[in-house]
């Protein structure tokens, strides 16, 4: 969060950090001859593509459902992929109030990272770096 961060440099490094350890952790996993796993990924993987509903509904209902988990790197994950798939700020809201109610008072903790995080998105680059839209 930005209190650890020293300015715009330490935002854009934990932006960075997250993804970097993202990307190195998930081809280490796949890196392994289990093929649940890798299946499980792959499966993640298309949930997310365009079907009956469009890539921008789908990463907010991924956004609000971790939300709602608790999961402050799916959270993460999610806020970045709803900024690349278009989603605004004011959507982002919307959804993060949405999360607010169906997970109680709990929840505000982790919208307050995840407001920090899409400050810092914001601030620094559009997206990402090294995102992609594979979810494995």
């Amino acid at each position: 969060m930005s209190a650890d961060a020293s300015g715009p440099q330490g935002e854009q490094d934990r932006i960075e950090a997250f993804t970097s350890f993202r990307k190195r952790m998930n081809e280490r996993i796949l890196a392994e001859p289990n093929q649940v796993v890798r299946r499980f990924f792959a499966l993640d993987t298309q949930t997310y593509q365009a079907g009956a509903l469009d890539v921008k509904t789908k990463e907010l209902l991924g956004l609000v459902a971790s939300l709602v988990l608790r999961c402050d790197d799916c959270i993460s994950y999610h806020v970045a992929q709803c900024r690349e798939a278009g989603v605004g700020r004011e959507e982002m809201f919307e959804a993060f109030s949405v999360g607010l109610v169906v997970g109680g008072s709990i929840v505000i903790p982790h919208m307050r990272r995840a407001v920090d995080f899409l400050d810092q998105l914001e601030q620094g680059a559009a997206t990402v770096p090294g995102s992609s839209h594979a979810h494995d």
